[in-house]
C-alpha cells in the first residue's frame, strides 16, 4: 500500500514542472512565404561548366530584417512590426530561392542555392536585402536589394534593385501578397542583370 502512494507523490514535482515548460510561442494559423509567378517543370535539369553555373550565396540582411517578421517603418526613426504576419523563413533565404528560381526559369542556366563549399563554379550572386517591409507614410511595400556579381576579369560589379508596390493597406491579407509581388518584380530585374 505505501508504494501506491508514493508513485503520485513522486510525480508531483514533475506534474508541477510541466506547467512551467514552454517549447515556444504559440504557432501562428498561417505563415507567409514568396512563390515565383514562373517555376521550372518537374524533372527540368541541366549541366553545366565552373565558367556557365551560377551559385547564389547567402544574402546578407541588417537586424531589423534577420527575423521572420515583417517590419512597417513609422517614421525615418521608428519601426514596429506588423501584427500577425509571421515568414515561414527569414527573407533573405527566401528571396534568394525566389531569385534562383527566376533565373533559372528565364535563363535555363544551371543555378545553385546555397553556400556549398564544395561547388566550384566562377559566377557567384550575393547581395544585401536592405528594406522588406511596409512604409506607413507612403501607404506602400517596398522592397529594396543590392546585388553583387563578378563582372569582366577580376572587377565586380553591384546593382541596386527596388520595387514598391503604392495603395497597399497595413494588414496581413494585404501586405504579404504584395510583398510576394514585388520580390517577383525585384527577381525578374536581378534575372535579365544576370542574364
Amino acid at each position: 500500500m505505501t508504494t501506491r502512494f508514493l508513485r503520485p507523490a513522486a510525480l508531483a514535482p514533475i506534474a508541477l514542472l510541466a506547467g512551467c515548460i514552454s517549447f515556444g510561442g504559440e504557432t501562428p494559423d498561417n505563415l507567409l512565404t514568396l512563390t515565383p509567378t514562373a517555376s521550372a517543370p518537374v524533372g527540368a535539369g541541366g549541366s553545366a561548366n565552373a565558367g556557365t553555373a551560377l551559385v547564389l550565396s547567402e544574402f546578407e540582411a541588417p537586424a531589423a530584417l534577420d527575423v521572420t517578421r515583417v517590419p512597417v517603418q513609422i517614421d525615418p526613426t521608428k519601426l514596429a512590426y506588423l501584427q500577425e504576419a509571421t515568414w515561414v523563413e527569414k527573407p533573405a533565404r527566401l528571396l534568394r530561392r525566389l531569385i534562383a528560381e527566376t533565373i533559372r526559369t528565364r535563363s535555363g542556366r544551371v543555378v545553385i542555392d546555397g553556400d556549398d563549399p564544395g561547388v566550384l563554379a566562377e559566377n557567384r550572386l550575393t547581395g544585401t536585402l536592405r528594406q522588406f517591409g511596409y512604409d506607413v507614410p507612403s501607404s506602400s511595400v517596398v522592397l529594396v536589394f543590392d546585388a553583387v556579381k563578378p563582372g569582366e576579369g577580376s572587377a565586380i560589379e553591384t546593382r541596386r534593385f527596388e520595387a514598391r508596390i503604392p495603395g497597399i493597406a497595413a494588414d496581413r491579407e494585404s501586405v504579404g501578397p504584395a510583398l510576394n509581388r514585388a520580390a517577383n518584380d525585384v527577381a525578374v530585374q536581378v534575372a535579365d542583370w544576370v542574364g
